[in-house]
């Protein structure tokens, strides 16, 4: 083709879109879901806790497992089955998450009892809670969880205004939430019944019950509390640490003591990725229930911080769905679930910083687990449901 064959070839019309398409010109549509922001901030832990499983894990796993890639290769795992997970609960109406608040909750507590089974349930450093599934385990706390929301947007949303009478509308659910409390802690796991009860009380008060009634129901919770903390010598030394970890640097108090050493050892900035020494066999579960502390240490006040910022995004944005959804379970539903992922996360920041006794809660989204990341993952799909509703 010659040189002017070519420049009339180019001065030629461009063809046109016919029919439904025409003057339309060929776009790029990138769509990030229904809330882009709550699924880029979910996106952002994710990533950050792969390298940091990696990161944190690596000699662990070669140490232990003979396979540094170990703890990394079920982490990846369990990440991806969370997404297909999370993608398939997006999908999802609320009305059909109504229809299985009931029976998940049942299923959640017949869970709980076979776990409790010996041959059935597996027992790890004292603790019953999972079911072995081949390489990986199964935690039915995870679903439990979930189940308590579900229930309770649904029981709520059913009572209406009765939800205001205490034995109608306050005592059904603090029964049936208690269940759940009592049978994690017989695991035992402290955490879980913990985590229920508050989730129990902030729905009750969302979902419109007298704050008199929520007052009588934390004055009779208390006792027992204190009661479950000293009938058990262990939860009585871990709260007799927290009080005061410098008394037992080399026992209870070591891990806190460890964690608190991470994060002095950070400061600002951090001393580098991947440039932790306390990663290295001095932090218990540091890439379980203390991954933050390394966080703390590699990526400083900055890292942790930014932590920080991206689950307050979670919360602003599940709050705001819950805000402006205008189906009354749904709205319920939304924050149940915004409370679950954002209050675990306050308790296992909590812990690590000393604020609270040690208890074993994951950091959601960032610290290794299996069950607990599929379930939180899921979780963060029915979000993004309600999400597409709401518009």
């Amino acid at each position: 083709m010659t040189g002017a064959e070519t420049l009339q070839a180019a001065l030629e019309p461009r063809p046109t879109f016919r029919g439904p398409l025409t003057n339309q010109k060929p776009r790029l549509v990138v769509n990030f879901g229904p809330d882009p922001w709550l699924l880029l901030a979910v996106a952002a832990l994710v990533g950050l806790g792969a390298i940091m499983v990696f990161n944190v894990s690596y000699f662990h796993g070669q140490e232990r497992m003979g396979d540094p890639m170990h703890f990394f290769r079920k982490h990846v795992t369990s990440i991806v089955l969370g997404i297909a997970a999370a993608a398939m609960a997006s999908r999802i109406s609320s009305a059909h998450y109504r229809r299985l608040a009931y029976p998940l909750l049942a299923v959640s507590i017949v869970l709980l009892l076979a776990v409790l089974v010996p041959g059935i349930g597996a027992r790890r450093s004292g603790a019953q809670r999972w079911f072995p599934l081949g390489p990986f385990s199964f935690q039915p706390t995870e679903v439990a969880k979930f189940a308590v929301v579900l229930y309770l947007a649904a029981s709520l949303v059913r009572k209406g205004e009765r939800v205001r009478e205490l034995v109608f509308g306050v005592l059904p659910h603090c029964v049936a939430v208690g269940v759940v409390a009592l049978l994690a802690l017989a695991e035992p796991d402290f955490g879980t019944a913990a985590l229920v009860t508050g989730i129990l009380i902030v729905m009750l008060f969302v979902g419109g019950a007298r704050l008199a009634h929520l007052g009588l129901f934390a004055a009779a919770v208390l006792p027992f509390a204190i009661w479950v903390v000293v009938v058990e010598p262990y939860r009585l030394a871990r709260v007799l640490t927290f009080l005061d970890y410098t008394k037992d640097p080399r026992g209870m108090g070591f891990q806190l003591l460890q964690s608190l050493i991470a994060f002095g050892s950070g400061g600002v900035s951090g001393v580098g990725l991947g440039q932790s020494e306390q990663k290295m066999f001095f932090l218990p579960a540091a890439h379980t229930d203390f991954i933050f502390s390394v966080i703390g240490e590699e990526l400083g006040l900055v890292g942790a911080c930014v932590v920080v910022a991206l689950f307050l995004v979670v919360a602003a944005r599940g709050l705001r769905i819950a805000a402006r959804h205008p189906d009354p379970f749904a709205s319920l539903l939304a924050c149940g679930t915004t409370v679950l992922i954002v209050l675990q996360a306050a308790l296992n920041i909590g812990v690590v910083l000393g604020c609270l006794p040690t208890k074993g809660l994951a950091l959601p989204f960032i610290s290794y687990g299996g069950s607990a990341m599929m379930i939180v993952l899921a979780e963060v799909g029915v979000l993004l449901a309600l999400a597409r509703e709401a518009g």
